[in-house]
């Protein structure tokens, strides 16, 4: 069982107190749900994960935990395997006292993409909206957050957190709580709030903007990142039951129509900030994340296209303000 008291003591002292309003009994239904077979086996591993405080933590440049005397052999075999059994990685990558935990996307390249163009996040709080394993929660803190949330209904992805917490020492900093962004109440108490590879995946792309919005204090500012296509104003591709193997995709908007999208859900000072295509570098299999990735939902003839013969993932990161 995973315990939430120590989130509800952080956030009863601050700006997202009302949140204790339904939080709990939300939780509490969330557990009850999710009991089986899987998530037992999950939390056993996290258990019997060593509780080790890093002599140093580098969140900054990357997620890395070192200690000045290595581990040994046996140590490090019993601690891959730990994680391991709590594959398949998708956000990463990890260097947990020399084991490097390579997950299947290269999620520090997105941050490095983002992190010039966006307000200081020096003791702020913040929200990461499906925030997977929680991999840039630790660095929204590296970068200087008081208090990072992430929010994603996946119980493998709050074990995967979780695991990483206890090997950063059991850092306080950072929480990862398992509800959708539509359960949650209108708190207007962040001082920024990250959508990350979401949007797309929503039956109403405007609905999800302004469940955003109702999140952001007065004048905080949104950090959206989603595929997009080519075109103009008007212009938006909804696939049929697959785009790059993927059946939750939704709508792809053109870049001009995403800003239209934010400017219409009353966001202001909207600015494009990168533009890259997903490269079959960024995101692939690896030792721990073992099935299909980019290179096998792309045409193999012609990569500017996916298998469905789509446009190739393109994503680009906008910015706005309330």
């Amino acid at each position: 069982m995973i315990n939430f008291g120590n989130f509800y003591q952080i956030i009863a002292k601050n700006e997202l107190a009302s949140w204790l309003e339904t939080l709990p009994a939300q939780l509490s239904a969330w557990q009850k749900q999710n009991i089986d077979s899987r998530f037992n086996h999950w939390t056993n591993s996290i258990d019997h994960l060593p509780n080790i405080k890093p002599d140093v933590l580098d969140l900054l440049h990357s997620v890395t935990a070192k200690n000045h005397t290595p581990l040994s052999e046996g140590e490090s075999k019993r601690i891959t395997h730990l994680l391991m059994s709590l594959s398949p990685w998708r956000k990463g990558p990890f260097s947990l006292y020399d084991i490097a935990l390579d997950a299947e996307w290269r999620s520090d390249w997105k941050w490095q993409r983002l992190i010039p163009h966006i307000r200081s996040l020096e003791g702020k709080t913040v929200l990461d909206v499906g925030c997977n394993s929680g991999y840039h929660l630790w660095r929204m803190i590296g970068a200087g957050a008081k208090l990072a949330v992430g929010i994603d209904p996946m119980p493998l992805f709050l074990c995967q957190f979780e695991a990483i917490r206890k090997l950063l020492g059991n850092d306080q900093r950072a929480h990862f709580i398992p509800v959708g962004i539509e359960d949650m109440p209108k708190l207007n108490a962040f001082d920024t709030v990250f959508s990350m590879g979401v949007l797309y995946h929503r039956r109403s792309p405007l609905d999800h903007l302004f469940q955003l919005k109702d999140q952001l204090s007065a004048n905080g500012q949104l950090i959206l990142e989603t595929l997009v296509i080519d075109g103009d104003e008007h212009q938006a591709l909804m696939p049929g039951e697959r785009y790059a193997q993927m059946r939750n995709v939704y709508f792809i908007p053109s870049i001009p129509t995403m800003v239209n999208w934010l400017a219409k859900c009353g966001f202001k000072d909207i600015k494009v900030v990168d533009i890259s295509y997903t490269s079959v570098d960024e995101q692939r299999k690896t030792d721990w994340m073992t099935s299909d990735s980019l290179v096998d939902f792309l045409d193999p003839s012609d990569h500017r296209k996916t298998i469905e013969g789509y446009p190739a993932p393109m994503r680009a990161v906008f910015i706005a303000n309330k």
